[in-house]
């Protein structure tokens, strides 16, 4: 089914950008949000000089203002129509171990991955069952499947979450127009992980940003991208000792 009109959060950079960048190559709409309206609008001047064929509508939203999701992902529906996807893929990662002094970044990033992520969701199903039609889509992250350490402890919790959430959602919708997918990237570069210098099988952004998009175009229940080496990798993972867990993170 073609989904002509994508709506993407946390799209001013990182895998957000990237995904609206390969989107904009295949000739999709989209509406894209962030908190940073500048960078927006650099991405739209960008994305219409690779496709001058779409529309690219962009808005201001901090998704941790609930109220706010709502109102833009209605007033996006209202401009374009029809939202046909939603990606909510705004994320950060701040943090670190627990006990040693930073709950505030580790609440940060806890309502914003998780709690913010049921607001956008919410307001995407709203628009989904009133249409009867959609596709959401959320970013988890390979992470999601074990417990992790140190800067990751909050941000994997976070992203098991996010995971099991989206599996609530696709049963409710199960046998209906609507379609639901979580994504699991495996370690691609972005701003959220710039500084971290040694990371195992870590993939640049555009090629991360290409796999998640191919993924998402298939709409399955749930991928785990780049395929090599995350679609097998990610059950060993489960399995692995928790001392190989340790020097992942």
């Amino acid at each position: 089914m073609k989904r002509t009109n994508i709506l993407i959060t946390g799209a001013s950079s990182g895998l957000g950008r990237g995904m609206a960048i390969e989107f904009a190559k295949q000739n999709h709409n989209l509406a894209l949000c962030a908190r940073r309206l500048d960078r927006l609008e650099e991405l739209k001047h960008h994305l219409l000089s690779i496709n001058p064929n779409i529309t690219v509508l962009i808005k201001s939203l901090d998704v941790n203002d609930h109220p706010q999701v709502f109102e833009v992902f209605s007033q996006f529906k209202q401009e374009m129509g029809q939202l046909d996807r939603v990606i909510v893929n705004a994320g950060m990662g701040k943090g670190a171990s627990i006990g040693t002094g930073f709950f505030a970044a580790n609440l940060q990033t806890a309502q914003t991955n998780f709690i913010a992520a049921i607001a956008q969701c919410e307001a995407a199903m709203a628009i989904f069952r009133e249409q009867n039609s959609g596709h959401l889509v959320t970013i988890s992250s390979i992470s999601a499947v074990r417990g992790f350490r140190r800067a990751m402890t909050v941000y994997a919790a976070t992203k098991a979450a996010l995971t099991s959430l989206t599996e609530g959602i696709r049963i409710d919708v199960m046998n209906t127009p609507i379609k639901v997918t979580c994504v699991h990237p495996g370690f691609i570069r972005s701003e959220i992980n710039e500084k971290v210098k040694t990371v195992p099988f870590i993939v640049d952004t555009e090629t991360g940003c290409k796999a998640m998009v191919n993924a998402i175009q298939k709409e399955k229940a749930n991928a785990f991208v780049p395929s090599y080496p995350w679609a097998f990798l990610h059950w060993v993972l489960r399995i692995a000792p928790i001392s190989i867990i340790r020097k992942m993170s």
